[in-house]
């Protein structure tokens, strides 16, 4: 097992074993990391700035007030990882693992989740305002109290999907596929004017 270094800009890292390895404060800057393991790795406070990861594994890891910004992920499993207050915005997850994912708080904006299976995930609160979830699988998740307003939601599965107090400014929900989609008033209210409706406030 190596050790990875405090800090790297433009480097390319390959097959590296960093299992459990301690990221506090690290700062990646434009590097490349193909298969790199760091399954239970922990990051706190760190910076992935226009990072790229092809493969490689975060299984069981944590993340606390760490950002991936920019970055793009190529089937990098994400395996039962942690992400507490983390910014991970503008990054892109490409035939990704994730889940089963711990996600508390943080900013995501502008990330794309394209065709990302997230079925049953817990996402209540998470700043997704901009994010890409085209073609996603949200599935009897929970995105309660979640920023969305400005999401792309085409052809978005949200079947049993918890949405109650999420901010849906700029979000067309017709192009979406609903049921048992859990909605509160103002929402509602939203996907009937949406359907042409002419909702009477009195």
């Amino acid at each position: 097992m190596s050790n990875p270094p405090a800090e790297a800009t433009e480097e390319h890292f390959r097959n590296e074993d960093w299992y459990a390895a301690d990221l506090t404060g690290a700062r990646f800057v434009d590097c490349v990391f193909t298969d790199v393991d760091l399954t239970e790795a922990t990051t706190s406070a760190a910076l992935f700035e226009n990072c790229t990861f092809h493969g490689g594994r975060f299984n069981a890891s944590t993340h606390v007030g760490s950002a991936f910004v920019g970055c793009d992920f190529r089937r990098t499993n994400f395996f039962d990882s942690t992400f507490e207050g983390c910014k991970l915005s503008g990054s892109e997850f490409s035939g990704c693992t994730l889940r089963p994912l711990k996600v508390s708080g943080g900013v995501w904006r502008g990330v794309s989740l394209r065709g990302a299976n997230l079925s049953r995930l817990d996402l209540s609160g998470l700043d997704l305002r901009d994010a890409d979830l085209s073609l996603a699988d949200l599935t009897d998740a929970v995105l309660r109290d979640a920023q969305l307003a400005g999401a792309t939601l085409q052809e978005t599965t949200l079947h049993g999907a918890d949405l109650r107090g999420a901010v849906l400014d700029r979000v067309d929900l017709t192009v979406a596929s609903l049921r048992a989609t859990k909605l509160d008033l103002a929402g509602a209210v939203m996907l009937a004017e949406l359907h042409g409706a002419e909702v009477d406030a009195v």
